[in-house]
């Protein structure tokens, strides 16, 4: 494997690194994992910028140390500076302890797609994909989502009761990312499983993720024989000159991207606005409550919450800590959202300077979040215009979080409500 590492800095000499491979980890470093991280993970957050400030060392699961990047400025100077705080996990220094099983190899586990590509082969992928999701119709994805919407609302409206997050919020984002692909219909139950299946981490994730890049490659031979308005069309034709393999991987990367964070974005907002008296007063009324709400998601229960990461190219110093070449940053977005220094007060709909879409270089492609927010704000309006007395079906205290570090999201979101007749689809 080619060596990606650059030359030491002379500032911080090799032999007096932030601690050495063959050291343990400093003795006050936090898990980052475990059952009070599941507690209480705001608070756990708060603690480590107490005891360490804005970069802390930390333990990820199977006790792997990282720097934990809490601060809003630090994680801004991080994501700022690609030359510095790489994105190719080539790099990283810990390799030869990390398990082939390690809950994280899913983030880690190098592959030619966009996610690790840096420098101008980085912009040349990125730019393609924000170019095909910019020539996106906003208004006639807006339209798209309300069809499918109704369309799984029917299949539960009679009943009185839903799960809205297997229901509803989950599957959504992949049916409307569907649509943007151009996928047959025929095809789409299938991939909604597998998309599901290969991001939840079950038994068959392996085999799911082959089967959607399966998926991709049919899609595309599809749309090499008959160009359509979606993104893959649009990236078979850029300037960019893709290759095959690439695009494949690309738009895989994408529709796995776009479900969950999205679906959490969905289920949050929703479960904000059913215990929240702030929106519980709005539900039947006007739509501005709906997007306070997403925002102030995004603000305080972001669904994206940790992400892997940046490896430094070489030995530097951030936040009054000394980092080593190839050490692994932990980007902390809901905890630098929650920096006393930038955080806004609850309701304030202004302010949308927060990191839940990344920021820099590897941020989230211009204009995915633009996209992610009509299809959520349009599920979330659509859901309150057709059952306007929801209510949670269990005390707000009883609701499960899932296990995650990385991604905030409810198990289960049940609901009750009035029910409403649905006439039978003459199809």
């Amino acid at each position: 494997m080619t060596d990606l590492q650059h030359p030491a800095d002379p500032e911080w000499p090799a032999t007096d690194p932030a601690w050495p491979a063959d050291t343990p980890a400093p003795a006050d470093a936090v898990p980052l994992y475990g059952p009070r991280y599941q507690r209480d993970p705001a608070g756990l957050y708060a603690e480590i910028r107490r005891l360490h400030g804005p970069v802390a060392p930390v333990l990820l699961e199977g006790d792997i140390p990282a720097w934990f990047v809490c601060g809003y400025r630090e994680v801004h100077q991080v994501t700022s500076d690609s030359q510095l705080f790489a994105r190719d996990t080539r790099r990283w220094n810990e390799w030869e302890h990390v398990p082939p099983d390690w809950p994280g190899i899913g983030f880690v586990a190098y592959n030619s797609s966009v996610m690790f590509a840096e420098g101008a082969e980085h912009r040349r992928r990125a730019g393609a994909i924000s170019d095909a999701l910019d020539a996106v119709d906003q208004f006639e994805l807006g339209a798209q989502c309300e069809q499918l919407a109704d369309q799984l609302i029917d299949t539960f409206a009679s009943s009185g009761e839903a799960d809205l997050m297997s229901q509803y919020a989950s599957p959504l984002p992949l049916l409307v990312t569907a649509k943007l692909y151009g996928l047959p219909e025929s095809e789409t139950p299938d991939l909604v499983r597998d998309i599901t299946l290969a991001v939840n981490a079950y038994e068959d994730s392996a085999n799911a993720h082959k089967r959607v890049q399966a998926t991709m490659e049919r899609l595309l031979e599809l749309k090499r024989e008959s160009p359509g308005p979606d993104i893959p069309s649009r990236l078979l034709a850029h300037p960019a000159n893709l290759t095959d393999e690439e695009i494949v991987l690309d738009l895989t990367v994408v529709i796995a991207a776009a479900h969950l964070p999205s679906a959490y974005w969905i289920g949050n907002t929703i479960q904000l606005m059913l215990t929240d008296d702030r929106f519980a007063m709005t539900l039947s009324g006007g739509r501005g409550s709906v997007g306070q709400a997403l925002n102030e998601v995004l603000w305080y229960d972001t669904p994206t919450q940790n992400y892997i990461g940046r490896f430094a190219t070489r030995d530097t110093q951030l936040g009054g800590q000394r980092i080593r070449t190839g050490d692994l940053l932990v980007l902390g977005l809901a905890a630098a959202n929650a920096d006393p220094q930038i955080r806004p007060a609850p309701g304030s709909t202004s302010n949308s300077a927060q990191m839940s879409f990344g920021h820099g270089e590897h941020g989230c492609p211009w204009p995915a979040p633009e996209v992610a927010e009509v299809i959520s704000k349009t599920t979330v309006e659509v859901l309150l215009d057709r059952l306007p007395d929801l209510i949670l079906a269990v005390p707000a205290e009883a609701l499960e979080w899932q296990p995650s570090v990385w991604m905030r999201g409810l198990t289960a979101l049940p609901v009750t409500f009035t029910p409403t007749y649905v006439p039978p689809n003459p199809a």
